[in-house]
């Protein structure tokens, strides 16, 4: 029976005492599931045989028991006899046994002996196909590699999510053995373990995912778990996870696989990417220049560093150009923030002293010793600043890809900040131009009382063109404007500033209100045509609209017009708030519709205010509601003072920077008392330039006047009074107002307005006009309905004249 061939299957090494391996229990001594078995008497005769031996020889049990084993076993080929492998346990014979149709199968056999006992049993045949041998040999072979070799971990859980079994990559990665993780949590090995969800937050249920697993019976893939080791206490590593549910024979739920991959430096790249994409979205969001470097800051911690702080030179926060600064100029901290929970071991005082290296080097500066990075804030090839980063001393230092990605945070930060810096330095000079074009004063004005407000936009946006004016008018009438241009900055300013100067001008002229818009108009409409050639046009002013007031405190009579403005509130003394129904215009610039006015009579003490869109509108009021709250502002408890009036309605309807510019004026009309006003009708004679003369005489001195005032008021009224019956024919009328000074007004029905000249040596006439203009203040011309009215404004201590009221006599 020599020459018989063998193979002996590797089978696995031998168990350790009191700890199950993979592998233990296949071989010829486990269970015989699959196999054929057949058991031989003492003789080697055949005294038992199983159903798979039969399948798998061909042989019936009656054609097989009480025969002789070598008689149905052996060999073809070599003829060899059945041999006993008790020697060798785990080792199979190769042989190719002839089955009962005649045909040669080959199989593995092993021949174990059994006690004796009575029944006469003596070995027991194991017998299998070979291919299910070698099947068997891969299976061993892949448990046995899967435990002792392979680099992903694996965890049996049972339905509880206890581990029962690990692999030695665990072993190897979390220092922890079979013996200390066996009938454990998760959570009670590895305290600090977390998972990871989709957007990056940590969730403490570990469990979670193996319990899903035994109630779905569904694979759970790719579960991100982060967690320090005993190994490696002091970093984070991350690893993806796996989860499939494991069945017995009969199909029962036994337990829970695990099998997890270290990813910690794909997931640390990804986070990298991740954290460069946040960085478009988050940093820069305002033309702020410390809300840019806040921003930064928020990012980075704790997430890239345990502590960051970023300090700007000081003249960058004010908007000054980079190339300006000095050798060593002074830095601000504008931004800092620390991870708490490593504040303790982060290395702070190296903080500075790697920034002062940075700065003096102008580039990245690191220390590994105490985890700290410097990189320098350039823009535009000019340093604006620095950046500082630290570590805690457990963490590792910088790298150089983590360098890389720094460097690029940065460089994104200073652009922004350079925005940011320009607009800084915009926004400043808009809102020095605006201010300068606005009035830094208000007149005082006889019958009224003025306040006023101003507030620029705190938006991107930056400084728009809102503005308000109180413009002295003849007759001591106020004229009263607001208005708003389209467009924020210099250009806009600019434009405010071409367009006030132009109203004030032509209010001059004691223009209705009407037509001082009719003629604004069509000034707007021609500054504001864009230009037909290449160049750059100028800014525009298409867009502007504006309203128009004038208040007679005699009359107590407002006219006033508007152009695409908002209607002005009229606050009565009762306390009672409403717009005005004053006819709507369209903007300046558009041209096309006339302007309508509204003559409204004032009450004594009512108070009118007129604003602008940027106190009554925002992205989250409509204006019709604003209008309601300024109103509803407006009509609270009378403050007294204009002024606290102005601060308690900004405060309720702005209680934050306005988006928008926002002005308001308010004004409180009184009336004139009326016995500083006189009146009186002249008839068209010559002979009443003399009663004339003598009745503004008689009023001035119960008035108290002095004598070179009315000797100044006597000439000027013999001069008007005089041209009035000569060249503008009746009505005339003349008429004193006492205030500040002295103003005296002829009214005739002619609409010829009088030229002043000068008068040749040789001419007899033409001087009147020209002493009036010496001796007054002001003069001018008005128009009314019915004629007009030249007027004059007489100081109470009048201008001299050469040789005028010093010691000579003026003959008239």
């Amino acid at each position: 029976m020599t020459g018989l061939t063998r193979s002996h299957e590797a089978g696995p090494e031998q168990p350790e005492q009191g700890r199950s391996r993979p592998g233990q229990g296949i071989g010829p001594g486990s269970l015989t599931a699959g196999r054929a078995t057949a058991v031989l008497d003492e003789r080697m005769r055949f005294i038992g045989w199983s159903p798979e031996a039969e399948a798998l020889f061909g042989h019936r049990p009656d054609e097989v028991l009480g025969r002789s084993a070598d008689a149905i076993l052996t060999d073809t080929v070599t003829g060899a006899g059945l041999l006993p492998t008790a020697d060798s346990p785990g080792t199979y014979d190769i042989r190719s046994v002839r089955r009962g149709d005649g045909r040669p199968v080959p199989v593995a056999l092993a021949v174990n002996p059994l006690a004796h006992g009575a029944s006469g049993a003596a070995w027991l045949v194991v017998a299998m196909s070979v291919e299910l041998l070698r099947q068997r040999a891969i299976d061993r072979a892949m448990l046995a590699g899967l435990y002792r070799q392979s680099p992903i971990q694996l965890v049996v859980y049972d339905t509880d999510a206890r581990v029962r079994w690990i692999n030695t990559a665990i072993e190897k990665q979390f220092g922890v053995t079979l013996e200390e993780a066996a009938g454990r949590f998760v959570r009670d090995i590895l305290p600090e373990g977390v998972l990871l969800t989709e957007d990056g937050r940590a969730v403490k249920d570990v469990e979670r995912p193996i319990l899903q697993v035994v109630r779905t019976g569904e694979p759970v893939i790719d579960v991100r778990y982060r967690s320090p080791t005993r190994l490696d206490p002091h970093h984070q590593h991350v690893w993806s996870l796996s989860y499939f549910l494991l069945r017995d024979d009969v199909g029962r739920a036994v337990g829970v696989c695990e099998a997890g991959l270290d990813i910690t430096d794909r997931y640390v790249a990804r986070q990298r990417l991740a954290l460069l994409s946040r960085a478009s979205g988050s940093i820069g969001r305002t033309l702020d220049i410390r809300r840019t470097a806040q921003d930064l800051a928020e990012l980075v911690v704790p997430e890239f560093a345990d502590a960051v702080t970023v300090d700007i030179v000081e003249a960058v926060l004010g908007g000054q150009e980079p190339q300006h600064f000095a050798t060593h100029p002074t830095l601000c901290q504008v931004a800092h923030r620390t991870h708490h929970a490593a504040a303790k071991d982060t290395a702070y005082g190296a903080l500075d002293t790697v920034r002062l290296r940075c700065l003096a080097e102008n580039a990245p500066a690191t220390d590994t010793a105490t985890h700290a990075l410097a990189l320098p804030l350039k823009a535009r090839g000019a340093t604006l600043g620095a950046v500082a980063f630290a570590r805690s001393r457990h963490a590792d230092p910088f790298d150089h890809e983590e360098i890389q990605l720094a460097e690029e945070l940065v460089s994104r930060t200073a652009v922004c900040l350079d925005n940011a810096r320009r607009y800084t330095r915009e926004h400043a000079t808009a809102l020095t131009l605006q201010r300068d074009l606005l009035p830094r004063t208000l007149p005082q004005q006889p019958g009224v009382e003025v306040a006023h407000r101003y507030l620029p936009a705190a938006g991107p946006a930056g400084v728009g063109g809102d503005w308000y004016d109180v413009i002295p008018l003849s007759g001591a009438r106020v004229g009263l404007v607001v208005g708003d241009v389209a467009g924020h900055g210099t250009s806009a300013a600019a434009t405010m500033g071409r367009v006030r100067t132009t109203v004030a001008a032509l209010a001059a002229l004691d223009l209705a209100p009407d037509e001082l818009l009719a003629r604004l108009d069509d000034l707007v409409a021609r500054t504001g045509a864009p230009p037909s050639g290449p160049a750059e046009a100028e800014d525009q002013a298409l867009g502007v609209t504006c309203l128009y007031a004038i208040y007679d405190p005699v009359s107590r009579h407002c006219v006033m017009a508007r152009a695409g403005h908002l209607p002005p509130v009229l606050l009565t003394p009762d306390g009672h708030a409403e717009l005005v129904d004053l006819p709507a215009g369209p903007p300046l610039g558009l041209g096309g519709l006339p302007f309508e006015c509204a003559d409204i009579e004032l009450p004594e003490g009512a108070m009118l205010a007129l604003y602008t869109d940027g106190l009554v509108e925002n992205r989250h009021t409509d204006i019709d509601a604003g209008v309601r709250a300024l109103c509803t502002a407006l009509a609270g408890p009378e403050d007294g003072q204009l002024d606290k009036t102005c601060d308690r309605v900004i405060t309720r309807l702005l209680p934050q920077a306005p988006e928008d510019d926002a002005a308001l004026l308010l004004l409180r009309v009184h009336a004139l008392a009326e016995n500083l006003v006189v009146t009186w009708d002249v008839a068209s004679d010559a002979g009443e330039v003399a009663r004339a003369r003598s009745l503004a005489c008689n009023q001035l001195a119960a008035w108290g006047v002095d004598e070179a005032a009315s000797f100044v008021v006597e000439l000027v009224v013999s001069e008007l009074v005089t041209n009035a019956i000569r060249y503008g024919g009746a009505p005339v009328c003349l008429r004193l107002i006492r205030e500040r000074g002295l103003i005296v007004e002829v009214s005739d029905g002619g609409h010829t307005s009088p030229h002043l000249r000068r008068a040749a040596m040789e001419d007899e006439g033409g001087r009147g006009l020209f002493l009036v203009a010496q001796l007054t203040q002001r003069w001018g011309t008005r128009y009314t309905p019915t004629g007009k009215t030249i007027w004059t404004e007489v100081p109470l201590v009048p201008a001299q004249m050469p040789g005028t009221f010093a010691g000579e006599q003026f003959d008239l």
